[in-house]
């Protein structure tokens, strides 16, 4: 047995398909022609502000996003565990310092 689908916006449909993209959508039961008709979606690609650098650091950074403060840092295995643990204490220091020469920039801007 035969079924037709009838397919809404066909040439953006198959552009994405000729593409090599998925296309997701709906198939359903037109309710005033009694058809089967597939209705793609419009998925439009989510689209965020990148993370403002605030402070570039010796072994990591420092960011500001939207909602959040996010402290990087990566240390070689060179050093032994308390040389790091020690590295460890100057970067969030200097990170520290860095949140603090920033809210001082914003006040004396105002």
């Amino acid at each position: 047995m035969k079924k037709y689908v009838f397919v809404l916006n066909a040439i953006e449909l198959l552009k994405q398909l000729v593409d090599g993209k998925r296309v997701e959508g709906v198939l359903y039961m037109d309710q005033d022609t009694g058809k089967l008709t597939f209705k793609a979606y419009n998925r439009q690609p989510r689209v965020r502000e990148k993370d403002q650098l605030v402070k570039k650091l010796p072994w990591g950074w420092i960011k500001e996003s939207i909602e959040r403060i996010k402290v990087f840092g990566s240390f070689p295995k060179d050093f032994c565990t308390a040389q790091i643990i020690e590295l460890l204490n100057e970067h969030n220091q200097d990170a520290k310092n860095a949140l603090v020469e920033k809210e001082l920039d914003i006040i004396e801007f105002c």
